[in-house]
């Protein structure tokens, strides 16, 4: 009996319709860039399995941390114990992040880390007897996660359709979307800015905070902003006294080509929420950081001011352990010498590729590249599953979003790799796309 038989008998798989979807492939082994399946057949994770492999697969030095954790603590309870690992790396996430960063909640994944988020805004401000504060912000298309706040701040999301009717009331504004050549994009930025200071005018007092996705909207389409946008942005929303969540679970970790999507755009949020590359794909680990005045409103002679969530796996220590051992291997001159390689790469191939293929909207920013297919393809539908399978075949994984093919490859991606997947993709796209 194959795996593939075996699985499908008793897993339900994420994000799939079984109906149309084909077996699952089995896979054996990892080796860098590559994902290996039990035939030995080689396929490149240009989607670093799901946007957490920043440094490839099966990495010795995050493995061998691991291991040497494990043989001291692999789990403590994080209400009332601590231990070094996740002193340590709150201590290196904070030198490493905005200075007006001063602590570190921890949780164990991407959604749960905007979940924390939501939570500490809304009681902020009820922790300072400002009840009226209860609405946020988002923008459309934006996803922050499957918990029910974060289907609410991404709920016209197609991945939500089925849940509208649970979730609360969410204000929603449009991402200035933009793409190489575009020439509209400080007007749509100028139509938002405007429509939020309206809103703002109207609804300040009864407003949490703004959630979004900086530089980079990952799950609803890898739709791209400017760096200018997010400083008008901040401006604005700082100026009327509301808070501001940067979702940074995908843009963390250099993605965008700097440490931090803030970092590029040199701005500051009060909340900002990590979790995808933190571990280097590891283990599931995830941190929501605040400021200190954020912190402070929490703070009581009882706990009712106390932030009530936890999780049993809170800090785990070889998630802890597996993150600083990620921390160590981006300090590298190694790591950002590949960083800016792919960001080269993805800029020539883009333009190639435009002048190849019947394709628009080009984009990218850091390791992040992206382009939108002529064609009709919804996310998930037969044409989206059969785009998946057709590069497949050239050994690739990628997942297109709906028509919107996109690449966002592990850091140890060599050169070769990353030209010969573009034109595998050309090739591919040639007889589908005209």
């Amino acid at each position: 009996m194959t795996l593939a038989f075996r699985d499908q008998a008793a897993i339900w798989h994420p994000l799939t319709q079984h109906q149309i979807t084909p077996p699952p492939l089995p896979i054996m082994r990892g080796e860098g860039a590559y994902l290996i399946d039990q035939l030995g057949n080689r396929y490149l994770d240009l989607v670093s399995s799901w946007w957490v492999t920043i440094h490839g697969h099966a990495q010795p030095d995050i493995a061998k941390a691991i291991y040497e954790q494990a043989l001291k603590i692999e789990q403590v309870i994080f209400a009332g114990f601590t231990h070094e690992p996740a002193v340590r790396l709150a201590e290196e996430l904070l030198t490493l992040l905005p200075a007006h960063f001063n602590k570190i909640y921890y949780s164990d994944n991407g959604s749960t880390a905007v979940e924390v988020a939501l939570k500490m805004a809304y009681q902020y401000w009820r922790n300072q007897g400002k009840r009226r504060r209860s609405r946020f912000i988002a923008f459309k298309q934006g996803y922050h996660g499957d918990t029910f706040g974060a289907m609410a701040v991404s709920k016209e999301s197609f991945y939500f359709k089925q849940f509208s009717d649970l979730l609360f009331a969410v204000d929603l504004f449009d991402y200035p979307a933009t793409w190489l050549g575009d020439t509209q994009v400080e007007e749509k930025e100028y139509i938002i800015i405007k429509k939020l200071k309206s809103h703002l005018n109207k609804h300040s007092e009864e407003t949490a905070a703004l959630i979004i996705e900086p530089l980079i909207q990952a799950a609803g389409g890898m739709n791209m902003c400017r760096p200018e946008f997010l400083q008008q942005l901040i401006a604005v929303v700082k100026s009327y006294d509301v808070l501001i969540i940067y979702d940074e679970i995908m843009t963390g970790f250099y993605r965008t080509g700097e440490m931090f999507a803030c970092d590029k755009s040199h701005t500051a949020p009060d909340i900002i929420c990590l979790s995808k590359g933190l571990t280097g794909g590891f283990l599931p680990l995830s941190v929501t950081v605040c400021t200190e005045a954020i912190y402070q409103a929490f703070l009581g002679s009882d706990y009712t001011k106390a932030l009530g969530h936890s999780h049993s796996y809170t800090a785990n220590p070889l998630g802890c352990a597996a993150a600083l051992a990620s921390l160590k291997l981006l300090q590298r001159s190694e790591t950002r010498s590949q960083l800016k390689l792919i960001e080269r790469i993805h800029l020539e191939e883009l333009f190639s590729t435009r002048e190849n293929l019947n394709v628009e909207k080009i984009r990218y920013h850091g390791t992040v590249a992206a382009f939108d297919l002529v064609l009709s393809a919804e996310y998930g539908s037969q044409a989206s599953v059969n785009l998946r399978e057709r590069f497949l075949k050239h050994g690739l994984i990628i997942r297109p979003l709906g028509n919107i093919v996109y690449l966002l490859p592990p850091y140890c991606i060599s050169e070769s790799d990353l030209r010969r997947a573009y034109h595998l993709i050309r090739k591919e796209m040639k007889g589908i796309t005209t």
